[in-house]
């Protein structure tokens, strides 16, 4: 007879950070990477925000795995659709110790991005911990389903919201652009704004700046 049986333990696991926290800073970043990545990479497409007002912080996706038959690149994911709603608390429980260990500075504006896959793990953390945030970048991913309005009724007046994609991008098909975007209005309402950008499935770095000097 086969059972499947489920122990807890503790696990370390690494993230990323750019520039430094300092008086100067301006903006804290929260940045979800998309499937594939290291966040010692992903954190790299921020390196040419102005250093001493950017402060970039990425959490790194806990399942590893090579990337190709040569096995040189490692690659890493958040989620599969095994033993989803499991694995899910444990990825949101590794980004509150992010999150509690990098104590952000309540004056400074607060950016949560999440890129490709990462915009699941931004949108269920903020959803199940009602952290507040200035700016909510979702970019070439998909919003989670089970998400209602009410998870994000707690947003300040003032928090903002944009759902960024390019205009080429393979992953993103019409029908998905259209559903991704009456769900974001569904959920965010009159705080959401669409930008469709030229280009791929990759990540739109001028946006990036643009946001970064909005403020």
């Amino acid at each position: 007879m086969q059972l499947e049986k489920q122990v807890s333990f503790t696990v370390t696991n690494t993230y990323s950070t750019y520039n430094a926290l300092t008086s100067k800073t301006k903006n804290v970043w929260f940045v979800f990477h998309g499937m594939g990545y290291l966040s010692r990479y992903f954190i790299q497409y921020f390196k040419n925000l102005n250093e001493e007002e950017n402060y970039i912080i990425a959490p790194q996706a806990p399942s590893k795995y090579y990337q190709g038959t040569d096995f040189k690149h490692v690659g890493a994911s958040w989620l599969t659709k095994e033993n989803t709603a499991e694995e899910t608390q444990n990825v949101l429980t590794y980004v509150d110790s992010v999150f509690d260990a990098e104590k952000i500075p309540e004056n400074c504006n607060f950016i949560i991005l999440g890129y490709s896959q990462g915009v699941s793990i931004a949108t269920r953390w903020l959803a199940s911990r009602k952290i507040q945030c200035d700016h909510l970048l979702l970019h070439s991913g998909g919003i989670p389903k089970e998400l209602t309005p009410d998870d994000f009724s707690y947003f300040n007046e003032g928090t903002q919201v944009t759902y960024l994609y390019g205009d080429k991008d393979h992953y993103i098909t019409e029908a998905r652009k259209t559903e991704e975007a009456l769900r974001g209005s569904a959920l965010f309402g009159t705080k959401l704004k669409i930008e469709v950008f030229s280009g791929i499935h990759e990540v739109n770095t001028a946006f990036l700046t643009k946001l970064a000097t909005s403020k």
